[in-house]
């Protein structure tokens, strides 16, 4: 039986992307091996606000994964390693693209050091919809930069309901790491809630760094086959994470652009709300609405709104077990990092999971 740590991981990463059904390779010197993942084709067709209509397909989403599962003198010890084939390109003319670390950790009992989901991904993917935007999830959310949504190292510390996560910051000069605590609540009924804070030092580029703290709520409420999902937050120097700033879309590679401070090095406000509706029609055939935004108080004069808004609608239909086909129109107001222009989109996908 998965332990309360796994049924999570599970819980999280099929909000944002179907979990893939892992094959048990069975045990070998006491321990049990699995693989893991999914191969996914996606074509995308987009008529962005500024710019020509284009057409763009891939299949680099497509990944797979390795967990070693033993009992060590009492202790439940797992290690697991992910990869896909993102890279760090951006060229689409160029199809030699090579394997990305996603996921990288071992979980001894509750804790979990290595590179994982971050504490802001706890607090809302598992409350959330599903969508089939690869860089559009969380969007609205205390987590909704997909960019730092695995940092480098993570440690994760779960007795009860409770996560304490320590992080290795996005200011590479931080004195201590980013830091989330978190509680969840699940009812027999099905109904979920969480409650997280963050901090973290935030680099100002004017005097010293200044401390950020952002405070979230997120629930999902299960009613037979339909499911209503609701998040919101707000805070300072979360920006970074939340993937909505000073500079608009907030860009990670570069502290100076990621949206945290204005002009004079004061932190930036943002506050963001999600709110979604999935329906399961029947064995073959779900169906998710999302809306969400997220506002800065102040930008830059060279940016046109300080919200962004942004509309998922999709539906997915499961031919064979594990084989699944999708459709999602999209639409958002401003560009997002990395890679999503504002505009709309229309996305279909397969995906066999193995």
């Amino acid at each position: 039986m998965l332990n309360n740590k796994r049924l999570a991981m599970a819980i999280a990463i099929s909000a944002v992307a179907a979990q893939a059904h892992a094959l048990d390779l069975g045990e070998f010197g006491g321990a049990n091996l699995s693989i893991g993942g999914y191969v996914k084709a996606e074509g995308i067709f987009t008529n962005p606000d500024e710019g020509d209509r284009n057409f763009d397909a891939s299949a680099r989403q497509s990944r797979i994964n390795f967990q070693v599962d033993r009992e060590v003198q009492g202790h439940s010890v797992t290690g697991f390693i992910e990869g896909d084939f993102w890279d760090n390109a951006t060229d689409e003319t160029d199809t030699s693209y090579a394997m990305r670390l996603r996921h990288a950790y071992i979980q001894v009992d509750d804790l979990t050091l290595g590179q994982t989901w971050s504490g802001q991904f706890f607090a809302n993917a598992p409350f959330d919809v599903e969508i089939l935007d690869f860089y559009g999830t969380g969007v609205g959310s205390v987590s909704g930069s997909g960019a730092v949504v695995r940092p480098d190292v993570v440690l994760h510390y779960t007795p009860g309901g409770f996560r304490f996560s320590l992080q290795d910051p996005v200011y590479q000069d931080a004195d201590y790491p980013d830091m989330v605590a978190s509680y969840t609540h699940r009812t027999e009924a099905g109904h979920a809630f969480n409650a997280a804070v963050t901090g973290r030092e935030v680099e100002t580029g004017i005097d010293e760094s200044k401390f950020g703290a952002a405070f979230s709520l997120a629930a999902k409420f299960k009613f037979g086959d339909t499911a209503l999902a609701l998040s919101g937050y707000t805070g300072k120097g979360n920006n970074v994470y939340s993937g909505w700033g000073y500079n608009g879309a907030t860009n990670p590679a570069s502290v100076a652009a990621s949206g945290e401070v204005n002009a004079d090095g004061d932190l930036v406000s943002t506050t963001g709300y999600t709110a979604g509706v999935s329906h399961r029609f029947n064995e073959q055939f779900r169906g998710n609405i999302r809306y969400a935004q997220v506002e800065a108080d102040e930008v830059a004069p060279t940016v046109a709104d300080d919200t962004l808004k942004m509309m998922n609608v999709n539906l997915i239909y499961t031919y064979l077990p594990n084989l699944e086909f999708g459709i999602e129109w999209r639409d958002r107001n401003a560009t997002t990092m990395p890679l999503r222009p504002g505009g709309q989109q229309v996305e279909l996908m397969a995906m066999y999971k193995f």
